[in-house]
């Protein structure tokens, strides 16, 4: 005999229901399962580079966090156009993350009139990872031991003194610009390809100051070769506990003064938030790691986590900051 089926509205509505959450079931496996298979992680720059050591690091320690291979593909070029082209395009499914710097997410908006990516919308924000400090350096014969004394030795000699840096529109050469900015000075830039050249002139005496990371130049201030006058970040480095910042100087203008080189983990956009959640999540523990935190201060950076919307925002400011360099000292790269 056959049996009668019940197709009343309850009922349709719990067939229904039933069917839409086995359709639903494959993707939400999907995002419980995650990761599931290796992860890739691109990073603009060649090997060697600051944040190519930090990436590093974390996807060693991210690997053994997920129990899934994360692996490092470097994409450099273009001033780091290449990688962030190629994070942009990949799948946002959470199998491709992008280790990057303040170049290509703060700096490169404000030197390029037009950029085949936008950091504010192309990408999902996990988290700020790390912060790189500056350091203003002179040559040794230069008579300056602090930063008032070059603020004053500046304005005495507006043009007569110049400045290295790695190249325009790089972090060095636009730190040295909000410096004068900030202290309403003058001085001559004179751009090179790369830090190491720059750093070799001014020990040589043909430039007589510079801004650079604390990493690339702190063997120079170890072995006496160039004095470091202070760092641009808002608290000292481990690296140089006896060197002041720039906000300590007494100098006006220069009460809250920062300018830093950092670097952050973003995914391509559209990334599920349970996704990008579990991502954030886990790389705030690596970056409360006792051992990743020795790795990455010991090289003169220092951790500094800013999760998600933090990030964007940190994004947002950094931008509007180094637009505004690049607007004084009119530098463009297009």
């Amino acid at each position: 005999m056959n049996k009668t089926i019940d197709l009343s509205a309850p009922r349709r509505r719990t067939l229904l229901l039933g069917a839409a959450a086995a359709l639903a079931l494959p993707g939400a496996l999907a995002q419980d399962r995650w990761p599931s298979k290796p992860v890739k992680m691109i990073i603009p720059f060649p090997p060697g580079q600051a944040t190519d050591i930090y990436g590093r690091v974390f996807a060693e320690r991210l690997t053994r966090t997920w129990g899934q291979a994360v692996v490092v593909e470097n994409r450099a070029g273009a001033s780091s156009i290449i990688g962030m082209e190629a994070i942009k395009a990949s799948a946002p499914d959470g199998y491709t993350l992008g280790m990057v710097s303040s170049g290509p997410l703060a700096i490169n908006p404000a030197v390029f009139s037009k950029l085949a990516y936008d950091p504010r919308k192309d990408f999902t924000p996990i988290s700020l990872a790390f912060i790189a400090p500056l350091v203003i350096l002179v040559n040794n014969e230069l008579p300056a031991r602090n930063v008032a004394e070059l603020v004053a030795l500046l304005k005495a000699q507006p043009g007569r003194l110049s400045y290295a840096s790695g190249g325009p529109g790089t972090s060095q050469h636009l730190a040295a610009e909000l410096f004068k900015i900030a202290t309403k000075t003058f001085a001559v830039h004179i751009p090179y390809k790369g830090s190491g050249p720059a750093l070799t002139d001014l020990i040589g005496g043909q430039v007589q100051f510079m801004v650079d990371s604390v990493s690339a130049a702190l063997g120079h201030i170890q072995a006496g070769r160039l004095r470091a006058l202070a760092v641009t970040s808002l608290r000292r480095n481990a690296s140089l506990p006896n060197v002041p910042t720039v906000a300590e100087s007494g100098v006006p203008g220069l009460q809250n003064f920062e300018a830093v080189g950092w670097g952050g983990m973003v995914a391509p956009a559209g990334l599920p938030p349970a996704i990008a959640q579990k991502v954030t999540q886990d790389f705030s523990e690596v970056l409360r790691d006792d051992a990743v935190v020795q790795r990455v201060n010991g090289t003169g950076s220092v951790i500094r986590a800013l999760p998600g919307a933090e990030f964007s925002k940190f994004i947002a400011d950094e931008i509007t900051k180094w637009t505004s360099a690049a607007r004084a000292s009119n530098t463009r790269l297009d």
